[in-house]
């Protein structure tokens, strides 16, 4: 096992808990700017947690809810200007209660999902679907929309799995400036606003889970050419419970997870230590990284598509980190309980060993730096969005070498949602991670291929944005797309009609006021707006703004060979 330094506290104040700046697990936001808060309160309990907003309610001051590894990418965790107020939900993390018989666990917002899976487990029981990163809090995982693969049951997402949770808002004098709401199925409008409310609602305080008896599955990954993909995909979700499908689109390849649920009399003890969520020595991560850039400002193409095949090869013959006993992989399927497969994470055990080995995104090395661009795009037409891109890569096959890197496509399955900013309809998520720059007016290779699979899924494809991942572009006009918009709004002015759990980034996103683009010299190399002038890209460099190659509509920044005019 490798020890490796534990990720940081990503609240950082002048003095104890005063004069304090935030930022997320990558160390930077999508506009990269810093956000401040006048202090940070840790709360212990419900009752210093309800004082806490009665008192930030009472001086009328912003307030924002921070997780211990906060993981989301956009600003969802800054209060505007510096006077605000972050309320840290790092030690609430007790399990309340686990009730055997119904199968129920009551947890505290700040529990991870790793504590709810092994505290789960130990009473035999499991929460069925969950994302596979487990550095998460289970009010973040909600706030977020977090979700894993399936369109069995109820769907993967977990507030689909809530039955019950206590939200503290800002309250009148009458209510002492803070009011406690304890939520269930018999106030579904309000149960169905707070399930995905992006931190805009209060503080979550408890929440509590429908479970199963823990279960056992079988694994197996199967590579296959990608020509059939488009065909594949809705069949494929419905045939296993937990499928999901790796995509090398300019390898031309697919990896399907055959993964299902099996009698718990089979043997096996699998566990599933994800590489790429493992601790990693730093030198190797910087090695990468140079080469990375060196490809970047190269323009090799070829080079990036020799280290995707053999990153992606490599991952392969590991089994992914996959091991049928916790020790060694000695083939598929593999069999193991749930609880030991659904979610990793293990570069989060940590001890100090000076930064010799890190998680691979540690802001505080040279190492992984990126951007995603997650979003779900309905079934009915996931079929055509999957061929445009295949177009795209035919027209230059090295054009996603690069998202190979990061081992391709993740594409998991969500089901449609009671919560009103949960899916719309049975979806396919797209999760695509790529190269960013450390300078953000240097423009990427082939730049434009990428603006134009994200303009093809938010714009012709109706695709709804993961609202924890994303860069700004992709949350245009992305409100109008929930039939439910309305009425979650109205939940929102009746719990905080000041506006104190929101900030200019939340108005954006919601429609409130504001848009989410920002519009400057080269806004468009870093996702925060669609370019629609050659200023938004880098004329300097070649980089105009042009229509897209097949999606006309799409205004990307292309490469001109020769700089025109």
């Amino acid at each position: 096992m490798v020890a490796c330094s534990p990720p940081e506290n990503h609240i950082k104040c002048s003095s104890t808990n005063t004069n304090c700046t935030i930022t997320n697990s990558y160390g930077t936001f999508p506009d990269r700017s810093l956000c401040q808060a006048a202090n940070v309160a840790y709360p212990t309990t419900e009752e210093e947690l309800i004082s806490i907003v009665a008192g930030a309610t009472e001086a009328e001051r912003k307030v924002k809810v921070a997780t211990r590894y906060s993981h989301s990418i956009p600003k969802l965790v800054c209060p505007d200007g510096q006077n605000g107020l972050l309320i840290s939900t790092n030690y609430l993390n007790r399990t309340l209660e686990i009730d055997v018989q119904s199968m129920k666990m009551s947890v505290e917002s700040g529990v991870t999902l790793r504590q709810l899976i092994n505290e789960a487990a130990k009473a035999d029981l499991a929460l069925p679907y969950s994302p596979y990163w487990w550095g998460l809090t289970v009010g973040g995982l909600l706030s977020t929309g977090a979700h894993g693969s399936t369109l069995w049951g109820k769907g993967s997402a977990i507030h689909d799995y809530v039955v019950a949770l206590t939200i503290i808002s800002p309250g009148g004098p009458e209510d002492g400036y803070a009011k406690v709401r304890s939520l269930d199925e018999s106030n579904s409008t309000e149960f169905n606003a707070a399930k995905v409310s992006l931190g805009v609602l209060g503080v979550i305080s408890k929440v509590t889970l429908q479970l199963q008896p823990l279960f056992k599955r079988s694994i197996s990954y199967v590579v296959k050419k990608d020509t059939d993909l488009g065909d594949q995909v809705a069949s494929f979700g419905r045939q296993h419970e937990f499928a999901d499908i790796t995509w090398y689109p300019s390898q031309g390849k697919a990896v399907y997870r055959i993964d299902d649920r099996i009698s718990s009399n089979t043997s096996g003890n699998g566990l599933y230590d994800y590489i790429p969520f493992r601790s990693t020595p730093s030198l190797g991560l910087a090695v990468v990284r140079a080469t990375e850039d060196a490809q970047e400002s190269l323009k090799d193409p070829d080079g990036k598509c020799a280290s995707a095949k053999l990153i992606t090869s490599t991952l392969k013959n590991l089994a992914y980190g996959l091991t049928n006993n916790g020790i060694v992989f000695t083939g598929y399927p593999i069999i193991g309980y749930h609880n030991r497969l659904q979610a990793s994470g293990t570069c989060l055990d940590s001890l100090e060993d000076a930064m010799i080995t890190a998680c691979p995104w540690d802001s505080r090395i040279k190492g992984e730096y990126f951007f995603q661009a997650t979003f779900s795009i309905s079934l009915s037409v996931v079929k055509s969005f999957i061929q445009d891109v295949q177009k795209l890569v035919k027209l230059d096959p090295r054009a996603l070498c690069g998202l190979e890197q990061y081992n391709g496509i993740l594409m998991r399955y969500v089901k449609a949602s009671s919560a009103y900013l949960g899916k719309e309809d049975d979806a396919l998520d797209f999760d695509i991670t790529f190269y960013r720059n450390k300078d953000p007016a240097k423009p990427r290779l082939y730049e434009d291929i990428l603006e134009e699979i994200e303009q093809l899924a938010v714009f012709k494809y109706g695709g709804l944005p993961h609202w924890g991942k994303n860069r700004n572009l992709v949350f245009n006009g992305a409100l109008k797309k929930y039939k439910n918009a309305g009425a979650f709004l109205r939940v929102k002015e009746m719990y905080d009609p000041l506006g104190l759990f929101s900030n200019e980034w939340t108005d954006q996103v919601l429609g409130l006021k504001g848009d989410v683009n920002i519009i400057k010299d080269g806004c468009a190399l870093e996702g925060l707006c669609i370019c629609s002038q050659d200023i938004h890209c880098a004329p300097s460099k070649g980089y105009l703004c042009r229509p897209g190659k097949i999606y006309q509509e799409a205004r990307v920044c292309a490469h001109v060979s020769t700089p025109e005019q």
